[in-house]
């Protein structure tokens, strides 16, 4: 694995240092209160809470639709920052999968993910190879966060993939997608090397499994942001893509 990938890996887990991330962050007033509880659960930890600020986990996930009770997918949960707040989020009725690819093994993210799915009675986890996952039937939703880019290095059929969380979702139901932004026109090549995806390939390839878009948002948009840089030089202020993207009725 080269040393991209470790730095991506060591920031997602949250070990990059905390003072990249110090700004204090609030949930706007609106936020729905099953959202709110997500963002308040007490098994947070400090280098969690750090990054909402940069993140914008309230406004992410009501643009999303998360509703209490909801069957959610997450795809990548290594590091369970999104995973501690869905959890709380969902309730006891609800039900989140995590799934994880067999590399973040290296990383100590697999032990991670068993202790969270151990102490949260609401979750299940799971390592497998993208290409070979079953994600069941009538989910709520599929979340896949700041992950999109790295499964082509990891040589994951993303199409076969978006057709398989398709015949999973419900009708009706939500692909999220958040990603930092490559140049336009790039479509994977800068993948490996700045750890960026092109918006357009991921809304094309999403599109062709027979999705619609419904929103594309400038919520976590950084316009200023050298997209030839790797992420690393702007942590927390890269220019990302916000997709929501609906299984039609």
């Amino acid at each position: 694995m080269n040393k991209l990938c470790t730095k991506a890996i060591i920031a997602v887990l949250g070990l990059a240092p905390l003072a990249l991330y110090a700004q204090s962050y609030m949930a706007p007033s609106d936020t729905p209160a099953h959202i709110v509880r997500g963002i308040e659960a007490t098994d947070r930890t400090e280098e969690m809470t750090v990054r909402d600020s940069a993140r914008k986990p309230a406004e992410v996930l009501t643009l999303a639709g998360l509703e209490e009770g909801d069957h959610v997918a997450e795809l990548g949960a290594f590091g369970q920052y999104y995973s501690t707040i869905l959890s709380a989020a969902i309730g006891p009725q609800g039900q989140l999968d995590m799934y994880d690819l067999p590399f973040v093994e290296a990383f100590g993210a697999i032990p991670a993910g068993e202790a969270f799915r151990d102490a949260h009675a609401n979750t299940t986890y799971t390592v497998t190879d993208f290409n070979e996952f079953e994600l069941g039937t009538d989910l709520d939703a599929v979340y896949i966060v700041l992950f999109y880019h790295d499964l082509g290095g990891q040589m994951i059929d993303t199409p076969a993939m978006n057709a398989a969380i398709f015949s999973a979702l419900k009708p009706g139901g939500t692909y999220l997608v958040v990603d930092h932004r490559a140049e336009d026109g790039t479509g994977w090549s800068a993948a490996g090397t700045v750890h960026r995806i092109d918006k357009q390939t991921v809304i094309d390839e999403v599109q062709s499994a027979g999705f619609t878009l419904q929103t594309d948002s400038d919520l976590l948009a950084h316009p200023q942001d050298d997209k030839t840089q790797r992420v690393f030089a702007a942590r927390g202020e890269t220019d990302r893509m916000l997709l929501v993207f609906r299984k039609p009725q």
